[in-house]
């Protein structure tokens, strides 16, 4: 099968690899649509993961797909069954899983290769995080599921209440999701970013004002301006760049909770006012990935249709474009990309 994979820094290769076949309590699903992710940009540029992978490696961690193939044991999927499948499953079994701080759990089993025609989803994913589809909802939207699911998490984990004024810091597809969340939750959402485009897409998925930085000199003065003196009630930092949770920090108003959302490179620090941290009883909280609960919640949120997702897929493009995808990402012309692994499949001969 053709299949792409991560050597290093910008070191991508789209080679021919075998197709897996499933041990025991596997399944083998043919990828009928993998979404790109602010993550996978962010992968390919640093050339690895602290978390997730280390090169060389099969790569990408949105899809969807249809089943294949099934391992011994499996008693509740059937060959042809349209699944998708998280990137990840808990033990169940630890200090942090007993506790229901999945997203913690030190024994993760992660699954990258999203990016090829097939792929094995391992037993902990088919028993914690495999998920039917609904028969009516699109690959490519379904595919999303994995980086909603983090968004619920991180939604979940931000002490929001109604009425608030919550900022977010960035137009990037877990933005803009997090954009879409919020605003069904009867808060008003202030929206930073850097494309027009993108502010647009985030107006229409319910943002309250968007704003764009390249026309601004401070951002916390104007979050200020707009929330009677005091700062946002809680502020969603979307970037992962260091010097952002810097100004998330500085937009929070006393009492605000500050979720630092976005992950920034290894070894990187923040400095943070201490004055400010103390007396104005800031809650910074950093949030990480996703839960069986919420990847679940966040499938029933595709399939209802009561968001417009679809507004963040700004293309669709075959495997072999892949690395030229990335370059369009690095550029922000598009956010994110339904890569279709078996159309146009120039390499088959």
């Amino acid at each position: 099968m053709l299949a792409a994979l991560l050597y290093g820094r910008e070191d991508l290769r789209l080679e021919r690899v075998a197709e897996p076949s499933p041990e025991a309590e596997e399944v083998i699903i043919q990828v009928t649509a993998a979404t790109t992710c602010g993550t996978d940009l962010k992968v390919w540029r640093r050339g690895g993961h602290a978390k997730m992978l280390n090169p060389p490696t099969l790569f990408g961690h949105e899809a969807s797909g249809r089943i294949v193939a099934v391992g011994a044991g499996i008693k509740n999927w059937q060959i042809g069954d349209r699944v998708v499948a998280n990137n990840s499953a808990p033990c169940t079994k630890c200090f942090f899983c007993q506790r229901k701080e999945y997203s913690l759990c030190p024994n993760l089993t992660w699954n990258n290769g999203t990016f090829a025609q097939y792929l094995k989803i391992p037993a902990p994913i088919v028993a914690h995080n495999l998920l039917a589809i609904p028969p009516d909802l699109p690959d490519e939207v379904a595919a999303m599921t994995e980086p909603l699911a983090c968004v619920l998490h991180g939604v979940a984990r931000s002490n929001v209440k109604p009425g608030d004024r919550v900022v977010v810091l960035g137009d990037g597809a877990i933005g803009l999701m997090f954009v879409a969340v919020l605003a069904q939750q009867s808060v008003e959402v202030l929206l930073f970013g850097g494309r027009d485009l993108r502010l647009q897409i985030g107006e229409k998925l319910g943002a309250t004002q968007t704003y764009n930085h390249r026309q601004l000199d401070n951002i916390p003065a104007v979050v200020k301006a707009q929330t009677d003196g005091w700062g946002a009630d809680v502020v969603i930092e979307a970037t992962g760049i260091p010097s952002v949770w810097e100004t998330a920090i500085a937009c929070a108003r006393p009492g605000a909770t500050v979720n630092l959302f976005g992950g920034c490179p290894r070894d990187t620090k923040i400095s943070v006012d201490t004055e400010q941290l103390h007396y104005s009883e800031l809650t910074l909280k950093g949030v990480f990935h996703n839960t069986p609960q919420h990847v679940r919640a966040a499938l029933d949120l595709l399939s209802s249709r009561v968001i417009p997702f679809h507004l963040l897929i700004s293309d669709r493009r075959p495997l072999q474009d892949l690395e030229q995808v990335f370059h369009d990402m690095q550029q922000r012309q598009v956010i994110k990309v339904a890569i279709l692994p078996h159309e146009f499949d120039r390499f088959l001969a």
